[in-house]
């Protein structure tokens, strides 16, 4: 199983020196690779939870590619509507290329709905959309000359070079846990890449509707790879309420166990606390996922010598 951490790339305390000492850190502790999240325009409802400066993904990975050597980079997650396909596919395609092959292409249909008006975006068809620029992503990175055909977007004769490195296609996560992101997960995605989940709902709820939808496809079952919140406490947290990865060393490594139970082959960790303020504090983060890398993973450090 291999275990990545998300990047805070925005708030009070992001900045380009704290993104590169997060990327030399994961790289020396032995993480597998490294995630960040997307928003375009922070409007009032994204600057509550993820407030500026916001740090662009596609421009950010790019420059991270060059500042690692092994780790993966992947966006956790792209907002599919926001940007017009054919955008999209180039700028992925080439940071694939750029980092290596070293990209992991997680999506997500979008929650700001001050965002998608600012954009001029319908809100609620965010869905239809997604699914439709899936379809016209794969189109891009598949030929060399590409025709597609859709609800939202269609184009005829587009030279698509560079190609992604990764062939059909960088590995697609689709988050989200309703019913139609699932949908979405089985008919596009190579994994289904949840948020912030207990593991109950993982086994008994989110993977037995994945499996039944993948049998009705007829398609193989994504692959369960989830976004958990990270939080180490001295105490135990009841059973009932708390989320994977929160709890003392030992209920985080139940959790990692029955992860591995179910399959995941990759988990990222999300140290980020809804509390703005305390993004500031890079190094609580770093002392929390040093103490995880040193006492509940056998993480190989030896691939940087």
């Amino acid at each position: 199983m291999k275990i990545g951490v998300n990047l805070i790339t925005f708030g009070p305390g992001a900045s380009e020196a704290a993104l590169a000492r997060w990327a030399g850190f994961a790289e020396t502790m032995g993480y597998h690779f490294m995630m960040l999240g997307d928003h375009v325009t922070i409007t009032p409802d994204v600057q509550g939870r993820y407030p500026a400066p916001f740090y662009d993904p596609f421009t950010t990975l790019g420059w991270l590619a060059g500042q690692t050597r092994r780790v993966e980079l992947g966006f956790t997650v792209i907002v599919v509507p926001y940007r017009h396909p054919l955008e999209t596919a180039r700028m992925a395609a080439t940071l694939d290329r750029i980092c290596g092959g070293r990209l992991i292409f997680g999506i997500g249909v979008g929650w700001a709905r001050q965002e998608f008006e600012v954009l001029g975006l319908p809100f609620e068809k965010r869905g239809a959309m997604t699914d439709d620029y899936l379809g016209a992503l794969k189109a891009a990175w598949t030929q060399d000359v590409a025709s597609y055909q859709g609800r939202f977007v269609s184009f005829k004769d587009i030279y698509t070079a560079p190609r992604p490195l990764q062939q059909p296609h960088p590995p697609i996560w689709v988050g989200g846990s309703s019913e139609a992101a699932l949908r979405r997960a089985v008919r596009h995605g190579d994994a289904w890449h949840p948020i912030r989940s207990r593991i109950a709902f993982l086994r008994d709820e989110g993977m037995p509707k994945l499996r039944v939808l993948a049998e009705k496809e007829g398609r193989p079952v994504p692959a369960l790879c989830p976004r958990i919140r990270l939080r180490l406490t001295d105490a135990p947290m009841p059973e009932e309420t708390r989320l994977a990865g929160e709890g003392t060393l030992d209920q985080v490594r139940r959790d990692f166990a029955a992860l591995e139970k179910l399959g995941a082959p990759y988990v990222c960790l999300d140290t980020f606390a809804d509390d703005i303020e305390g993004s500031r504090n890079h190094e609580a983060a770093w002392r929390m996922l040093a103490s995880l890398a040193e006492r509940a993973f056998d993480l190989d450090r030896q691939a940087l010598r």
